[in-house]
């Protein structure tokens, strides 16, 4: 047996006290005097009873209040959820103006949609550019998922495009987790040019590890252009290094049996992400939590009504001013 709530008890002896010095009339003056003559042993007697029924009341409820229970075994519950991971290129092309007002503020907005559409699936965030970086490990949190995102940001992980090594540490993290479907949605504007690993390997090693990897080339205009110098100088250059490798973003999804697609717009990136939102979804399974069958009713029940039935007696059977 076990109790939670330990401080509830004290109410109860609280409760204890008060009675007893009530029925004792502690500090009360006697209201009526009886004639010498009348007998007060058969008085005294069923008042020494009616106390001990009084105190047993007392204590009952005292320990009802203390919250008894009793284990008698583990649930087991199933709840159904997804591993995500956004992979996301945040290389100096994806401040290019073709989105508004860059390729990384709009992807970055669009994420954040899909993420509250799916609020039971664990979030996790790589992004990368010339190394790769785990921004946010799987998390069912999104207050902290949203604002993990809105942290997203190009500068700190170098130049160039790594996708290779991206994608083999999202396998990486995702091929120790319990959920059966494990989704990766990487989203890029550019072609892979530096890394230990190959988009086409880091491919092989997801379908091995059931994963299978969404992507999404982002943008695609030839006119589009970044930022060049200072936030603040206003000038802008063209993308160096060409446009998105599109051909092997749709090898990768093909090898792990998954879909690629191309957003110029950012009307079209959600559209894209809300066909990804229709993923399959699974269940794992939850076990350990106790299920415990709680006394404290029987045991309330019963001391109210040793306790009422203690003032009734005090007030029909001794016609005592209760």
């Amino acid at each position: 047996m076990e109790f939670n709530g330990y401080l509830y008890s004290l109410i109860g002896l609280l409760g204890l006290v008060i009675w007893s010095l009530h029925f004792f009339y502690v500090r009360k003056r006697p209201e009526l005097i009886l004639p010498k003559r009348a007998s007060t042993k058969s008085n005294n007697a069923t008042r020494g009873l009616l106390f001990l029924l009084g105190f047993i009341a007392w204590i009952l409820i005292t320990f009802s209040l203390s919250l008894p229970r009793k284990p008698i075994g583990f649930s087991k519950s199933s709840i159904e959820v997804n591993d995500i991971f956004f992979v996301v290129d945040v290389s100096r092309s994806m401040l290019a103006n073709d989105f508004e007002p860059n390729r990384l503020e709009a992807a970055k907005r669009k994420i954040e949609e899909f993420v509250m559409l799916r609020p039971k699936d664990r979030i996790g965030i790589i992004i990368f550019s010339e190394k790769a970086f785990t921004l946010l490990p799987l998390s069912t949190d999104l207050k902290l998922i949203r604002q993990i995102i809105k942290e997203i940001r190009v500068g700190f992980l170098g130049s160039g495009t790594n996708i290779g090594d991206a994608l083999g540490l999202a396998v990486g993290r995702g091929s120790q987790t319990l959920a059966k479907n494990k989704v990766v949605i990487l989203l890029t504007d550019g072609v892979s040019n530096v890394g230990t690993m190959t988009p086409l390997q880091a491919a092989e090693m997801a379908k091995e590890a059931n994963m299978k990897v969404y992507t999404i080339g982002v943008g695609g205009r030839e006119d589009a252009q970044i930022p060049t110098g200072s936030a603040i100088s206003g000038y802008y250059q063209n993308i160096p290094g060409g446009s998105i490798d599109f051909k092997t973003l749709e090898e990768i999804s093909n090898i792990t049996g998954a879909k690629a697609y191309l957003a110029e717009s950012e009307e079209s990136l959600k559209e894209v992400l809300l066909e990804i939102e229709k993923l399959e979804r699974t269940e794992i399974e939850q076990s350990g939590k106790m299920i415990y069958e709680e006394l404290y009713y029987n045991y309330l029940f019963i001391g109210v009504f040793l306790l009422l039935l203690v003032e009734t007696l005090r007030l029909k059977l001794i016609r005592e001013v209760v």
